[in-house]
Order: structure tokens, then C-alpha cells, then sequence
């Protein structure tokens, strides 16, 4: 019998949870699922730039394992992106965190996580956009997904 997982501290709660490859529909792609404990472990290694050894602290495992962790979410994000397959992001045993002060996501101040809120436990899957925010119209009407053409008069 296998052990258990144990549980990582987590402190980014992503806000976008499914990218797919452009012009793809969604019915032909097959998905890759990266869970929130190997996205954290991108963030840290590769957005923060935090040593093995500093990042496993942050999380709560050891150096080893997160190498082993951040190994496997490199592997599946190469494999997305060199086979145009779509990432969920989503599960894990994790427990989410409040990350260090000042510095939130996209550095805005904004905050971490859950404002600081703890939970044990997998993390709730959650669902992907609606139908309706994925048409290639811009906001107000306008053509295109970023709405950079003038509209008509």
C-alpha cells in the first residue's frame, strides 16, 4: 500500500485555472492536469527564483521532494505546450496559506490566496469558463478578444 500524501502549504490560489492552445476546439484536446501543489512549485522556482531548499520550506516538504514535485509540473507543462494539449489546473493535497507580506499576485499588493485563510484537505475542482467569456468578442462589443479594432459607426 502506497503512503499517504502529504500535505503542502500552498500560497498563490490561481485565478486562471484552464489554458488551451489557440484555434483548437475544446472537444478535440486532450488535458494535462497539473495540480495546485506543482503550479506552486513552478511559481517558486521558476517566478521567484527560490533555491530547492528555500521553496520546499515554504511548502512544507523537503528539499528532495520538491525537487521531485517541480520536476513532474516542468514535465507535464513541456509536454502541453510541445503537443498542444490543454493544462487544468486543479486537486492536490494542499493547504492553502498566506504568503509572504507586500507581495501578491502580479507583485500588486493585491494579496495571497484566500486572504489568509486556512483549509486541509484536496482542493475543490473547479470549473472552466463559461461558454460565453470564451467567444472572440471583445469586451463591449467590440471585435476581437483584446478589442484593438475601432468599432464601426
Amino acid at each position: 500500500m502506497a503512503r499517504p500524501v502529504k500535505t503542502r502549504r500552498v500560497a498563490h490560489d490561481p485565478t486562471v485555472v484552464y489554458f488551451k492552445p489557440h484555434g483548437v476546439p475544446l472537444r478535440l484536446l486532450r488535458e494535462v492536469r497539473i495540480a495546485l501543489d506543482e503550479l506552486e512549485a513552478l511559481r517558486l522556482a521558476d517566478l521567484e527564483g527560490l533555491s530547492h531548499e528555500a521553496a520546499g520550506e515554504r511548502m512544507g516538504v523537503s528539499r528532495a521532494t520538491f525537487g521531485r514535485i517541480v520536476t513532474q509540473a516542468r514535465n507535464k507543462t513541456a509536454e502541453a505546450l510541445v503537443h498542444g494539449l490543454a493544462i487544468r489546473v486543479e486537486g492536490g493535497a494542499v493547504e492553502m496559506v498566506a504568503g509572504p507580506p507586500g507581495r501578491g499576485p502580479g507583485f500588486g499588493g493585491r494579496g495571497w490566496g484566500r486572504g489568509g485563510s486556512r483549509w486541509r484537505g484536496t482542493a475543490p475542482r473547479r470549473a472552466g469558463p463559461p461558454l460565453a467569456e470564451m467567444r472572440e468578442e471583445g469586451p463591449a462589443g467590440t471585435p476581437g478578444p483584446a478589442g484593438d479594432e475601432e468599432p464601426e459607426e
